[in-house]
């Protein structure tokens, strides 16, 4: 059982990396660091867009609209909490 712990914090951590590193990259797609007409950029982009559209969808559609999108910021407070509950509760995997 206890791998099956090791694998699922396994699985968030790497949730956390990829929501991570899409908003490192929409914020460099913005500041035009980044230009998303590069084939290598655009594969990346829009692969990261629809890996993660289907976790940021419904919490778009509860929040109202600003300039702001904090969906990647809840999923990720969401992930942050699943650790934590995995956590504490480590015993039961034992």
């Amino acid at each position: 059982m206890t791998s099956l712990y090791q694998i699922l914090m396994l699985i968030l951590n790497v949730a956390q990396f990829i929501i991570l590193a899409h908003v490192i990259m929409s914020w460099l797609i913005n500041f035009q660091v980044l230009n998303i007409r590069q084939p290598l950029v655009a594969q990346i982009w829009y692969g990261l867009n629809r890996l993660l559209e289907p976790l940021y969808a419904p919490i778009r559609r509860i929040l109202p609209p600003m300039g702001l999108d904090l969906a990647p910021l809840i999923v990720l407070i969401a992930v942050y909490a699943l650790q934590i509950i995995l956590t504490n509760n480590v015993a039961a995997f034992l």
